[in-house]
């Protein structure tokens, strides 16, 4: 089995095995709570059945959030997962809704009598061992494998230990303090924890659906990058995930004195210092020339010596002028030539300079005025 082989059915088994212990622990929890009343035990019934439709939904998104990139999705499945985590915020918002209805109308209008016995501190002892277990493996195969999905789910289950803590206390105090609303505050206290819960997630999920970069990568990359001999600097860079993949894109400056194999090196190192940092990521790297701007390249030195080696194509030139334009230069300049020069000769002088000044100064924009030589020229 290939490595990728055996990382997808790893993923796929905890997710599948965490369907299952969502599975056994809503029908207990709705067992015990229909049996003893309680609406504590009950809100985490519904908070348990919401993780069983959330781990269903995470083993479909892992399922196939890993399929290669096809002609309909050039990036990839990944965004399945961030569908996935959105989808759970909803539900959890919709449970939150529901126990906070259930848990005011029980302080407000009825007060139901419940019943409190080892079974009901039973079943929520269980469900804690079952979520400490299940939470633990989770989010060790969630960072991983860098998958959203399981991190979601995991958050799922990390919630319940905390909600089923607050149940238990819940459920003490009414059975050993007498006091008759401690269950439905217990379900209170259960509905502003999945709240607090679904509000991480749905930023979470917001950032990558949005294409958020993730948060420091830029900086790191950035830092990675620049000290690497020959990059000048970085024109533009780009992160975004999708699922466990990472999408980088970035545009080096280089030396454009250097020769091609030397611009090559110069992007794989950088692309290697990348997935050093992310490992797995797809990394698109283009290097381009700097434009004439380090202390020893001077653009009127380098435009004068151009001209100079094509002094035989026109009679003179004058009013040279280079401006500096963000990370290039606007090129202006007048040349003469013989008044007898046919104008397709003309054109073709032009476009040769410009070819060759743009080559100096590359990305330059190059404005070439053409007039009559005179008895004298002017450089």
């Amino acid at each position: 089995m290939s490595e990728s082989a055996r990382k997808d059915s790893e993923k796929i088994k905890v997710a599948a095995t965490s369907v299952v212990a969502a599975v056994f622990l809503t029908g207990v929890k709705l067992v015990v709570g229909l049996l003893t009343g309680s609406l504590g035990i009950l809100s985490e019934a519904a908070h348990s059945a919401l993780d069983l439709g959330a781990a269903v939904m995470t083993l479909v998104a892992v399922k196939i959030s890993d399929r290669p990139a096809d002609d309909s999705h050039h990036y990839g499945h990944g965004k399945i997962e961030g569908l996935s985590a959105f989808l759970e915020v909803l539900l959890l918002l919709a449970t939150c809704g529901w126990i906070l209805y259930e848990a005011v109308h029980h302080v407000l209008v009825r007060h139901a009598e419940i019943e409190v016995n080892v079974w009901s501190f039973a079943v929520m002892a269980v469900s804690i061992v079952i979520n400490v277990s299940r939470s633990t493996v989770m989010y060790k195969v969630a960072r991983r494998e860098q998958s959203q999905a399981l991190e979601a789910d995991a958050l799922h289950f990390s919630s319940d230990i905390w909600s089923s803590a607050v149940v238990i206390v819940g459920l003490a105090g009414y059975k050993f303090l007498h006091w008759a609303l401690a269950d439905s505050v217990a379900a209170l206290a259960v509905a502003v924890l999945v709240i607090v819960v679904s509000i991480q997630l749905a930023l979470r999920t917001l950032d990558m659906l949005l294409d958020r970069a993730p948060r420091g990568m830029k900086q790191a990359i950035e830092g990675a990058v620049r000290g690497i001999p020959g990059v000048q600097s970085i024109e533009a860079l780009r992160v975004r995930a999708a699922g466990p993949q990472t999408f980088v894109d970035m545009r080096l400056l280089i030396d454009a004195e250097l020769q091609f194999v030397q611009a090559h090196d110069i992007a794989s190192a950088a692309e290697r210092a990348v997935s050093q940092l992310i490992p797995g990521a797809d990394v698109v790297i283009h290097a381009d020339p700097a434009a004439a701007a380090s202390a020893r390249y001077d653009p009127r030195q380098q435009l004068s010596t151009l001209l100079a080696a094509h002094r035989e194509m026109f009679a003179g030139y004058h009013d040279l002028s280079i401006v500096r334009h963000n990370d290039s230069y606007l090129v202006n300049m007048h040349i003469e030539m013989s008044p007898d020069a046919h104008l397709s000769e003309v054109h073709k002088v032009c476009d040769h300079l410009e070819r060759d000044i743009k080559q100096r100064l590359p990305g330059s924009t190059v404005t070439i005025h053409v007039e009559p030589s005179r008895k004298k020229k002017r450089h």
